[in-house]
């Protein structure tokens, strides 16, 4: 059995009580199907970033399991049903935590310039090709000119958690459209992360489409 998780976005008008009774009916269905609740975690209510039904806010919960593929679809049809999950994604779980939280690698400095090194002379290479394939999402303009582009700082992210609102937050611009892989000079592998991430995110109103969305 494969390890699924699960973001619950529940209606802010449940108690404590009724919160648990909703998560004991739906992961019945995944233990009564031979599956195993692994980690539940319980965020609580939060303000969400553009209405959903009408709401502002939600109560977020993240859950961890092992279930067999087939009990999904009977899970997911009783999500649908039930009027108090506003919103839910179920996705693989690729390692990330239940919190909002990305995992980043203590490196030590030298491995920092060999990557960044490797990153460079990558990016160099697409660099034609990404002008001429420039479209609407142009980056932002920034001083020095086009040799002083702007680097992601900060240590080396080996697993991007698309609930960490503050780490996706800095490869967006202003407008809330993610920044291109020539400006903030990440890997091909990690910009298309980033993309996932980014419009997991924006599903689950934990980041808006467009900043016109901010309450």
């Amino acid at each position: 059995m494969r390890l699924y998780e699960i973001v619950y976005i529940l209606d802010p008008a449940l108690d404590e009580a009724g919160v648990n009774a909703k998560l004991d009916k739906h992961h019945g269905l995944i233990t009564g199907a031979g599956g195993e609740i692994v980690a539940v975690d319980h965020w609580g209510a939060r303000q969400l970033a553009y209405p959903v039904r009408k709401q502002r806010t939600g109560y977020y919960v993240v859950a961890h399991f092992h279930a067999p593929a087939e009990s999904l679809a009977e899970l997911e049809r009783q999500l649908k049903l039930d009027e108090e999950v506003l919103r839910y994604l179920l996705v693989l779980n690729e390692g990330e935590p239940t919190s909002g939280l990305s995992l980043v690698a203590d490196l030590p400095p030298s491995s920092h310039e060999a990557r960044d090194q490797d990153d460079d002379e990558e990016d160099d290479e697409e660099d034609d090709e990404d002008d001429r394939d420039a479209d609407d999402d142009s980056p932002p303009e920034f001083s020095g000119g086009r040799g002083r582009r702007r680097r992601h700082e900060g240590p080396a992210v080996t697993l991007l958690n698309y609930k960490d609102v503050s780490t996706l937050s800095r490869f967006l611009t202003e407008a809330g459209k993610i920044l291109p892989k020539r400006t903030t000079k990440v890997t091909a592998r990690f910009q298309r992360q980033l993309g996932t991430a980014v419009k997991r995110a924006r599903y689950l109103a934990l980041i808006p489409y467009v900043r016109d969305h901010e309450v």
